[in-house]
This record gives structure tokens, sequence and C-alpha cells, in this order.
């Protein structure tokens, strides 16, 4: 079965008409026209990248003022988007599901188009089940791929959850070919939209490109076991830890903050991020990080490690009690601006209440061991300290020493670290 992706963008394209945004005008007119797939199983000649075409060409058709794909119909050939109320192409079964249309080819090839309309009536009963969640893959009888399709068709800039969803059931599945349609200036950039299909296992092809479903899937991009994301106050960090994990089939969601009990505002901050979670992602609200680091399942989202360094500060007793110094400096400095070294190791020993940052000291020490050695990977979300003013209050510059240190340790021990600033990942390198 081959495929021929004319066009990958939404409603009239990338960029989209008369549109004034920063994306579309880093683009040029045409780059991306309106969707369309052509898919055929007979030897019809398919033209497109794969026949010489550029890459982000306009592809072959009456946009371009090339000779047009295969029409619908000629020779076994579909074109798809199929619109609503279109009778189903001749011996083909369409089934309209809770993830779009699957269409069923006579030869047995599955291709799920989520962007599409129902079509009805179809053409004969279909044996497809709807896809409602259900605990995990199915199987077929005689042990093949069962509802496993063999391409997708997906606006995957609209909830990538929804693919991790339909690998965790088993819709798709390692031999499926997953590829980007309908995109738009909802990405900035090719280039995000790039990084973007790496990370969620999506093919982000240019108009123009032949598939050949005959041979063997890519095979994903190796993805970071340990990922440390640093950030501000409202700096995307969060967004973007759950940005990578979107598409994964299982992910297990740690929440080390408290649930905001009281306290109104913080409540709303939890709910939301409560409300942009995946349904089917696992939750906990614990601090117990090292037990989960320690134990095999699937990739863990930490947000945050300074909620957890708060709540492991409330644990201990670890609080300062002593009253302010108005004339107090920061306090990595000397008298003369100077980094004193010596003062950080004062910071941690036998300061607080009854065991005091000593024992503070001590779960940082199990945190980052058990970060160094899980075998599961992990994304953790942590607060950059030392882009601020230096904090007010003795406990406000324990904790920012203590964090700092953290995420240093952490960072060390990380495949990949990265700061988001408004919204923009700047990746740190070694």
């Amino acid at each position: 079965m081959k495929v021929l992706i004319s066009g990958t963008a939404r409603g009239g394209g990338w960029p989209v008409p008369g549109c004034g945004c920063a994306s579309c005008a880093r683009l040029s007119p045409g780059h991306r026209r309106p969707t369309e797939v052509v898919v055929t199983e007979a030897s019809v000649p398919l033209t497109g990248s794969a026949a010489g075409v550029p890459s982000h060409a306009p592809a072959p058709g009456p946009a371009s003022g090339t000779a047009p794909g295969p029409a619908l119909g000629a020779a076994g050939a579909v074109r798809l988007p199929l619109a609503a109320g279109d009778p189903p192409p001749p011996e083909h079964r369409v089934s309209a599901t809770a993830d779009g249309l699957v269409l069923v080819t006579p030869g047995g090839g599955r291709i799920l188009d989520t962007t599409a309309s129902p079509v009805s009536p179809p053409s004969s009963p279909s044996s497809l089940s709807p896809s409602a969640p259900v605990s995990g893959p199915s199987a077929a009888p005689d042990g093949g791929r069962g509802d496993a399709c063999d391409l997708v068709l997906m606006d995957v800039l609209d909830r990538p959850e929804r693919l991790g969803d339909m690998r965790r059931r088993g819709v798709v599945d390692e031999r499926t070919r997953v590829v980007a349609v309908d995109v738009d200036h909802r990405v900035p950039t090719e280039a995000e939209l790039a990084r973007r299909a790496a990370l969620w296992g999506v093919l982000a092809v240019p108009d123009g490109t032949v598939l050949d479903l005959a041979g063997p899937a890519p095979a994903r991009a190796p993805r970071p076991p340990r990922t440390l994301l640093l950030g501000g106050a409202r700096s995307g960090k969060s967004a973007e830890a759950e940005l990578r994990l979107a598409a994964e089939p299982e992910v297990f969601y740690v929440a080390t903050g408290p649930s905001g009990d009281g306290d109104a505002e913080w409540a709303r901050r939890v709910r939301a991020h409560r409300d942009r979670r995946p349904a089917h992602w696992g939750t906990a609200e614990t601090i117990d990080l090292v037990g989960l680091l320690r134990t095999p399942g699937p990739p863990l989202l930490v947000d945050g490690l300074g909620t957890w360094v708060a709540a492991v500060f409330d644990e201990n007793g670890a609080w300062p009690g002593e009253p302010e110094n108005p004339d107090r400096t920061d306090d990595e400095s000397g008298p003369d601006g100077a980094r004193d070294e010596d003062q950080d190791k004062d910071h941690t020993d036998g300061v607080g209440g009854v065991g005091g940052l000593g024992a503070v000291s001590a779960r940082c020490d199990e945190l980052v061991a058990a970060w160094r050695e899980t075998r599961r990977r992990v994304v953790a979300v942590s607060d950059e300290t030392g882009l601020g003013v230096v904090p007010a209050t003795a406990g406000g510059r324990m904790f920012r020493d203590v964090l700092g240190r953290l995420n240093q340790r952490l960072a060390l021990e990380s495949e990949e670290v990265a700061l988001v600033v408004a919204g923009r990942l700047l990746p740190l390198p070694v």
C-alpha cells in the first residue's frame, strides 16, 4: 500500500492566507497546502518527493499547476479526507469510531483519519470495534495486530495526548505510521514542529511525500532517560514537561505540592494542573520520590522539585526561627561581594529545628542517589532559583540555597537539561 501526502495543512494552508502572526510571516505562501492524502494498493504511479519533488515543494495537483494524483476510485485509489455524506469507496469498508474514521482497504490495510467527519451509511457492517477506552491493547485471535492501524492521519497539535491513549489501547503500535496533518500556525516554526514530532514518534513530512507502507516503520527516536526542566514562575516549564510525555501510552504524574485546602488561590492552581492532565495518566500526590524512582514502572513526570524541598523542610522542622538581620546581604557573598563557598556548607549544618538542614541534606542525598540509579524514564520540573532578588527572609534564603544545590546535582546526573523562559526552550549542554 502506497500513500501520497499531497497536503498537510489545516484550512487554507500554512501560512494561513492573510494572517499576520509571526508563525505565518516566517513562511512563503503555499509552504504547506490543505490536507489531502491519496491511498492506493494498485500499481498506480504516485508522484511526490520520492519521485524527485523537493522537500516543501507544492504537491502535484490543481494548486501547483502540475499533473494531479490519482482520482477517487481510479484504479483503486482513495483520496482522503472523505467528505461527510460521501459513499465509501468501492470494495472498501468505513467504520466511524471514537477516534475517527477507519478505512479498511480490499487488501486489509487499516487507515485511521482522526480529522474526518463521519461517513454514512457504511458500505457494510463493520467488524471494527469502536475505540472506547479499554484496559490495554486488544490482541487478534491469531496473534496479529488486533485493532492496530497501518496509517494514522492526525492533528497532533490538538491534544497530542490522544496519541498516547491510542498507543495504550493498541490502536497505534510500533508498526503504525502516524502522520501529522492539519498543521498550521499553532506551532511557531517548522523546527518546532519537527522537535515535537520527534518527541511523539510522529512523521512531520513535507507536502508531496510518498510513503510505502509495505516496508518497516521507522523506529522512534531514543528519548533521554532523565530530563530536568528549569524555569521561573509562569515560564511554561510544566507545560513543556507535559508536552514531552503527551504521546506516551502510560505516564505517572507526581504532584509534590500541597492540595490547597484552605487556600483558594493555590487550590485554583492545583485544579488547573489537574484539568489539563490526560485522563489516562496515573497520578499521585506524594513527596516519596525516592520510592517511585526505585520502583519499575511507566515514565514519571515530577512537578516539581521546589515544592518537594518545601515539603521536606516542613517535615523536618528545618525552617529557621531566628529574627531577621535587616542589614544582611546575599548570604553567598562576603562583604566585598565575593562568593564564600564555606557559607554554603554552614547553611546545611545544624540550622533550623530538631535535625535542621542536616536532615534536609540527607533527604537530598537520597534523592540524588535514586535519580542516578533509576531505570525509569523521568522528566522533572524545578524552579530556577538564581535569577531573582535576594530573598528577604532567612527561610527564603535557606530554601533558595538548598534547591539551587539540588538542581546542580540532579543536572549532573541528567542526560538532558533545559531552561524554559517565556515558553521558549533553551537547551543547556554539558
